[in-house]
């Protein structure tokens, strides 16, 4: 059999000026003008681009073929360390506690519930039933009313993140013919049980509007309780600890504004907390009559939680309860009604910190391990709980979760993580060690091997970055990464600069006129590896996703012979078009994080000096594969395609280049707990094939 030749894409040329400069997007009629339809309905993409598409994905396939025996193993490998017949801890609500549960076979979670003190189990909802006919299906919110009679749950069976709300009847299970649609899966009932609120998007599939429904009216006549003015910021719904009060916040990536709704009088006009101010953010919970805030007001980099009366919500009335340290993130706080728990960051590590709302006693929660994940919950919805759960894991230890009484200091384990198939911690080694930047900065990185693997340069090493938003990538256990791992690669977390792991000084230094950091600090981390001697130059798989898969994008024309092959999945590579286009869903609130390129000149070139499409240029480039989405609303499929086609038309190599695109699927992929992992499989042979580890 000949090797399969890539399809050839005809070039319609389109021309723009921007700032005095030309700009020529070869590959622009693979955006459909139809696109937001598509969303909705993937059958009315143009017949004309729907068969550059296939032939596309017919050509990975091709290409890949040699691979599939691999793809099955992996998929049979990270199937057996999932264990089938799983729940979650039940989190208490008044007479009830209510969990998620999975069935041998299951794709998706049920929803359930039992009497308090034990009892016979009641499913609530069985996704999987619901997910019955779509090739697609994603669960959003499923929430039962106060007094537990009615459940509101959403979905979207496209991927196009437009979900449906729907009510159903507890002492029937049968749903209401209600049906409120293009929201964004989000709801909060107040405490009648007789109403909800939602968001819904607006044309540009920007959530926007906060809505009113109440039981038994036609969602048609929803009250309009809050419309966004300005189409920089989304808006989202929440409701404090206490449940006094439904929150509907508004935000960019720089700036929020929170206003409150009495949630035992829902026709109540919302109140405003403090106005937005360009450049301070800040949430809110309450208890006993008091707003808790987490701020950065006042210079507060890495913020601060301040306090004041609700009669008396405004900023001149804030006053300080924890104060602000520099290096030490303030990431999130939950309220009872005596204790506070927060979560922060120092040193690039995760922490809880307790603090007694009467005494003003504070005490931590110590964890022991070099590089771990940490993530803050409640156990009871009941306000008056001194409970709370955390679950703890790390690149060797699978996620143990405890439940911890903030009264006594007792922490309970209520679950740990089973590995069916089979997994000793004592088999794997951790490591956070720092590679020098550029500019003398150190990035943390996070390294996981087996025990036997030889650190003598020769074993490959999978690098993973993210650097954008602020995200920090948790150091956690995965049980897909052990497929690598036990095949002799290094797994490596570039923690680098646009992520907080470091505080928000880290997270300022890698966007708008700092970006490049962001790449120059991947590029040092592949050096740091192959200095020390962990690999080799060109033993290295590049993988990122989404704002990360611009990464990839950019260090693939920065220093492409560090790489074996880069996987960039739903990659946001077409920047700068992208950053013009002020009609497209996240371009203007995302201009905070990356400029402006419409309104300011330097932005302009700022972006166009990075941004992986327009600096293709003519040299080689190591293997790439580039996954999207069809219905994908934040990275469009047209930005992959593009680049793809650009770089097929300017690398002077022959190393495989291809390009596969999910055509009933949008930003997370394939849904259901196993068919992801047939995702992850392809990624996952592509590297390895790459690396001379497919046989391995």
């Amino acid at each position: 059999m000949s090797t399969p030749r890539p399809p050839k894409v005809e070039k319609r040329p389109h021309k723009s000026i921007h700032h005095g400069i030309e700009r020529v997007d070869d590959y622009a009629w693979l955006r459909a003008d139809n696109w937001r339809e598509v969303m909705k309905n993937p059958d009315a993409l143009p017949a004309d681009i729907r068969a550059c598409i296939e032939a596309e994905n017919a050509y990975q396939q091709a290409m890949m073929a040699d691979t599939e025996a691999l793809q099955e193993r992996l998929f049979a490998e990270m199937k057996g360390r999932i264990k089938e017949d799983d729940s979650s801890v039940p989190v208490t609500d008044g007479p009830y506690a209510y969990a998620t549960t999975y069935t041998p076979g299951d794709q998706h979670p049920r929803i359930i519930r039992t009497p308090r003190d034990g009892g016979v189990e009641e499913v609530l909802l069985n996704a999987n039933a619901e997910a019955q006919g779509h090739d697609y299906f994603n669960l959003g919110d499923a929430e039962p009313s106060p007094d537990h009679r009615w459940l509101a749950w959403a979905a979207d069976t496209r991927g196009s993140e437009y979900f449906t709300i729907r009510l159903r009847d507890l002492e029937t299970g049968a749903d209401t013919d209600t049906a409120i649609t293009d929201t964004t899966g989000d709801v909060v009932w107040a405490e009648d049980g007789k109403h909800l609120f939602y968001v819904r998007h607006d044309d540009e599939h920007r959530p926007r509007f906060v809505y009113r429904h109440r039981l038994g009216t036609d969602p048609a006549q929803d009250a309009l309780i809050y419309e966004e003015p300005d189409a920089g910021f989304f808006v989202g719904i929440g409701k404090t600890s206490s449940k006094r009060f439904i929150t509907i916040h508004a935000h960019d990536h720089e700036t929020s504004e929170v206003r409150l709704i009495d949630a035992h009088d829902p026709t109540a006009a919302p109140i405003l907390v403090a106005a937005r101010e360009r450049g301070v953010e800040y949430d809110v919970d309450e208890a006993g009559g008091t707003l808790y805030i987490r701020t950065n007001a006042d210079g507060a980099e890495d913020y601060k939680i301040v306090m004041t009366a609700v009669a008396t919500p405004g900023r001149e009335h804030w006053r300080e309860l924890v104060g602000h340290r520099p290096g030490r993130l303030i990431l999130s706080h939950l309220l009872s009604d005596r204790f506070m728990a927060r979560l922060e960051r120092e040193n690039g590590l995760p922490g809880i910190v307790i603090t007694d709302l009467h005494g003003g006693r504070e005490h931590d929660i110590a964890f022991s391990e070099a590089a771990y994940s940490l993530s803050l919950s409640v156990a009871s919805e009941d306000f008056d709980s001194p409970l709370i759960r955390f679950t703890y894991s790390s690149p060797t230890t699978p996620a143990r979760t405890y439940d911890y009484d903030m009264a006594t200091g007792e922490r309970v384990l209520r679950k740990e993580q089973e590995v069916p198939s089979g997994h000793d911690p004592a088999d794997y080694v951790t490591r956070r060690i720092f590679a020098p930047a550029h500019d003398g900065e150190e990035i943390p990185v996070t390294l996981l091997w087996h025990k036997d693997t030889p650190l003598d340069g020769s074993a490959p090493v999978w690098l993973y970055g993210y650097g954008a938003y602020g995200y920090a990538i948790p150091a956690a256990f995965s049980t897909a990464r052990l497929s690598l791992v036990d095949r002799g690669m290094i797994y490596a977390i570039a923690h680098v600069r646009g992520g907080k792991e470091k505080g928000y000084r880290w997270y300022r230094l890698g966007k708008r006129e700092h970006k490049v950091n962001t790449f120059r600090d991947f590029i040092s981390v592949a050096e740091h590896l192959i200095g020390e001697g962990h690999t080799r130059k060109g033993r290295i798989v590049a993988h990122g996703g989404s704002a990360g898969g611009m990464l990839m994008g950019a260090v693939a024309n920065m220093a492409p012979d560090l790489f074996a092959a880069i996987v960039a999945e739903v990659p946001f590579v077409d920047v700068l078009t992208t950053m013009l286009d002020d009609t497209l869903p996240l371009t203007p609130p995302e201009w905070p994080e990356w400029g402006n390129p419409i309104e300011s000149k330097a932005d302009y070139l700022t972006i166009a000096a990075y941004s992986p499409y327009d600096n293709v240029r003519e040299q080689a480039y190591p293997a790439i594969l580039a996954v999207a989405g069809l219905t994908d609303p934040r990275v469009t499929y047209w930005e992959p395609a593009k680049w793809v086609a650009k770089l097929r038309e300017k690398k002077r190599d022959a190393n495989p280049l291809l390009l596969k695109t999910h055509m009933g699927a949008g930003h997370g992929g394939a849904s259901g707990r196993f068919e992801h992992l047939k995702d992850i499989a392809l990624v996952y042979a592509f590297g390895l094939k790459a690396t001379g580890r497919a046989e391995a």
